[in-house]
């Protein structure tokens, strides 16, 4: 079994690019990539409007969001792992916390014009 669970949005086409990126940096297999925009299997702690909002990953028994989530996800991949053990910092992971929610504010238009530039 997978030790980290992450929660993507598939209808967003950033979050699609970025979760391919992941997929492909995963070499090993450690990440187990859940899309919830379509349905959430039952034994997902959270509801699936929370899910959209924000990124969420299950890192053992730990459920974590926004900054701690992007950690925990690199922490796996071997290529990113020195990344995700420098959030584990308090001021970094604080750093990452507030430039994840200026991006959360930029989301919207940034979708946007993502799809103009990419419409599946």
């Amino acid at each position: 079994m997978k030790s980290l669970v992450v929660w993507y949005d598939g209808g967003c086409p950033l979050c699609r690019r970025e979760i391919a990126v992941m997929r492909r940096l995963d070499r090993c297999g450690a990440i187990n990539f859940v899309d919830v925009a379509g349905p959430v299997a039952s034994d997902c702690p959270i509801d699936r409007g929370t899910l959209l909002a924000r990124f969420h990953a299950r890192e053992g028994n730990h459920m974590l969001s926004g900054g701690a989530a992007f950690a925990a996800m690199w922490r796996a991949i071997p290529l990113l792992r020195p990344l995700g053990l420098a959030a584990q910092n308090p001021a970094m992971l604080w750093l990452l916390e507030k430039l994840y929610s200026a991006f959360l504010c930029a989301r919207p238009a940034l979708q946007r014009l993502a799809r103009r530039l990419d419409p599946e």
